[in-house]
């Protein structure tokens, strides 16, 4: 509950953004070009967000013959989730980790990569598979895809102040005018501010994907055990294709495993392993 008020108070914060711009701007029809022009390309990349992804990864669909295990699993946890089983991926990377894809659960992927299939037993196996089902039933691609709508419009809104105020441009005539360097300023902040945003809202649906994994698979300490086996490998198996734009679609980060001080928590998609390893433990105590 904590991880889903967070979310819904940042994707606020981001509409706030853009409402304090636009009243600095003053343009109405520049906001409402803006938000039409980010939601083309955002529900765009929403709809085939699950070919776009797997086809970036030369992800293969396995069928149940290839990995009976591997589809028992998705099948158990996709109904203890109360949603449809996924289709399910593997992708030729050495790298252990997986996402989840699919514009809602009747259109789930679940991807693994040849590494972990190597390096997790079972149960943490199971673990993971039940995160990836968690961002699958608590609709996070959904959820993304709104994030990435609001940056984009603050991203061009910013670009037209920017270009505003140095060509001497003032869109607030009733008003006099604006100060053309505190819209350059702002022009500047407010994408920093929605990019930490939406790297902050990506965070939160980490933390609840790892609490609907570990509630419906029953094993937090897997759960935990697994992100502790992929944070030590990602320092030391690099992701061959790995693409920075899809960072946050992973368990872990494929750009980064354990450590990193607070500025580079504050600028990245995924909470520290150490703080997610811990929450888990936490549940299990409270399970006991």
């Amino acid at each position: 509950m904590t991880s889903q008020i967070k979310t819904v108070l940042l994707l606020a914060l981001l509409s706030a953004i853009i409402i304090g711009l636009g009243g600095i701007m003053g343009g109405r029809t520049g906001i409402v070009i803006a938000f039409v022009i980010a939601m083309i390309m955002n529900v765009g990349s929403y709809w085939y967000s699950d070919k776009i992804v797997l086809s970036m990864y030369q992800a293969r669909e396995l069928s149940e013959d290839e990995a009976p295990m591997l589809h028992r699993m998705v099948a158990e946890l996709s109904a203890n989730a109360g949603i449809p089983k996924p289709r399910v991926c593997v992708i030729p990377e050495d790298a252990p980790n997986a996402f989840a894809t699919g514009r809602d659960p009747e259109h789930g992927v679940v991807a693994v990569t040849d590494g972990i299939m190597r390096i997790l037993s079972p149960e943490e196996l199971r673990g993971v598979i039940a995160h990836e089902i968690g961002h699958i039933a608590n609709r996070d691609i959904l959820i993304q895809t709104i994030a990435g709508v609001l940056a984009s419009v603050i991203v061009s809104i910013a670009n037209f102040m920017q270009f505003a105020a140095i060509f001497g441009g003032s869109s607030n005539d009733e008003e006099g005018g604006t100060n053309p360097i505190a819209a350059f300023l702002l022009a500047i902040l407010a994408p920093i501010a929605a990019s930490i945003i939406q790297m902050a809202i990506s965070r939160s649906r980490e933390y609840l994907a790892d609490e609907t994994g570990a509630r419906i698979c029953g094993q937090p300490l897997a759960l935990a055990g697994a992100l502790h086996k992929l944070g030590v490998a990602s320092g030391q198996i690099p992701m061959q294709n790995g693409n920075p734009s899809t960072e946050q679609m992973f368990i872990v980060s494929p750009l980064f495993g354990f450590g990193g001080g607070s500025m580079a928590n504050l600028f990245s998609t995924h909470p520290p392993l150490e703080e997610r390893i811990a929450r888990l433990q936490e549940m299990s105590r409270q399970a006991r």
